[in-house]
């Protein structure tokens, strides 16, 4: 099954370097490599939040995600994206965004000698809107999944209080336009009301494209609900409209969680190619790899808190982006990708233990507890 899932990956991944070697040698090689290295390591809590959405979906649109699916995210959130903020940001046209991407100043710096700003100097100055766009999509993520208390918690002296919170109707919007208010306090004047709207329209994204798949999802072809299931059949799995707005859901989630990345290739190389070649091909390649990988091998069910803890990196990402707002606060994309890990290990660990646990129960023949909470 790993050479089935992964096998497409290597290829593209061979294919990739092989381009990034004729357009800018062994340099170029290198470059791309640790582009796609990066993406791997920091996006695997999004992998993990995608298996969660993924195994909803019925083959025919998980074949989309792994096709269509990284055809947007490589043409889309890593070429395309970074040319529209500069357009949108600048006032350039594509092509001349494209032309100024392509021929940054020879000496490094971050303007031209007749003082116009480089195309890294204008994509990183759109930061705070971008941070807020995707802290805000994040943050609801996070918050409708802990304020949640009709599951398994993972950290119960955190997660229980937390879900009697989210009995009140609307918690995680009220918490999360508060977090963006008090985020948008600190960045410059001009910058706050951009700020403010960016954090909202990515609100507003999260509660449409969630609130339709929910919708849509919960009818079934006769109209029947499909509550009361334990999990998807492979009957009940997400066909039509339904499946069409998981799709998008992921497009966007996978959107929000590529932000930061994009903007931090930038402490690597500002080439737009070679950021579309390792970031894309190669890191949301096997980003998609892995999260196919999750879904087929039933790693989700057999460890129980690693929604969880994928959950918890999504909400630590969503504080730093909003906290990054401030332009003065500079997070290394590293420290981003540790908490990720640390959060997903810890699940993973709880996980084991507690399925240890529970098998040695059986063995002794005990009368087994039903594990509801984490160690």
């Amino acid at each position: 099954m790993i050479a089935r899932v992964f096998g497409a990956s290597f290829v593209v991944t061979i294919i990739a370097l092989v381009v990034a070697y004729l357009y800018a040698g062994w340099s170029g090689v290198a470059l791309c490599a640790i582009l796609g290295v990066l993406e791997i390591s920091l996006s695997f809590d999004n992998a993990v939040i995608n298996a969660t959405v993924l195994e909803r979906m019925s083959p025919m649109w998980q074949k989309i995600f792994l096709t269509v699916g990284i055809l947007i995210a490589v043409v889309g959130m890593r070429l395309l994206f970074p040319l529209v903020i500069v357009w949108a940001t600048s006032g350039l046209n594509p092509v001349d965004a494209m032309d100024l991407a392509l021929n940054p100043p020879t000496d490094g710096a971050a303007t031209f000698a007749d003082g116009s700003p480089s195309y890294e100097t204008l994509l990183t100055d759109a930061h705070p809107q971008i941070a807020a766009f995707g802290g805000m999509f994040l943050i609801m993520l996070f918050l409708d999944f802990v304020f949640d208390d009709s599951g398994i918690t993972w950290l119960s002296p955190i997660e229980k209080p937390l879900g009697k919170v989210g009995r009140l109707p609307g918690a995680s919007t009220v918490v999360s336009l508060a977090a963006l208010v008090t985020a948008a306090q600190f960045t410059a004047s001009d910058d706050t009301v951009s700020v403010l709207t960016a954090g909202i329209l990515g609100l507003f994204t999260y509660l449409v494209v969630n609130g339709l798949t929910g919708l849509i999802e919960t009818e079934g072809p006769e109209g029947e609900t499909g509550e009361g299931s334990s999990g998807p059949s492979e009957a009940a799995k997400a066909v039509g409209k339904a499946g069409l707005f998981l799709f998008l859901y992921l497009e966007v989630l996978d959107a929000s969680f590529s932000f930061d990345g994009v903007i931090g290739a930038f402490a690597i190389t500002s080439d737009p190619i070679l950021i579309a070649l390792g970031l894309g091909f190669i890191g949301a390649m096997f980003v998609r790899s892995i999260t196919v990988y999750l879904v087929r091998a039933g790693t989700l069910s057999e460890y129980r808190y690693l929604e969880h803890g994928a959950h918890w990196a999504i909400g630590a990402l969503a504080v730093i982006m909003l906290v990054s707002v401030d332009e003065n606060i500079e997070i290394p994309e590293v420290v981003t990708g540790l908490i990720g890990v640390a959060f997903i290990g810890a699940a993973t660990a709880s996980s084991i233990w507690v399925n240890r646990r529970e098998a040695s129960h059986e063995e002794d023949g005990s009368d087994p507890r039903v594990v509801e909470s984490g160690p």
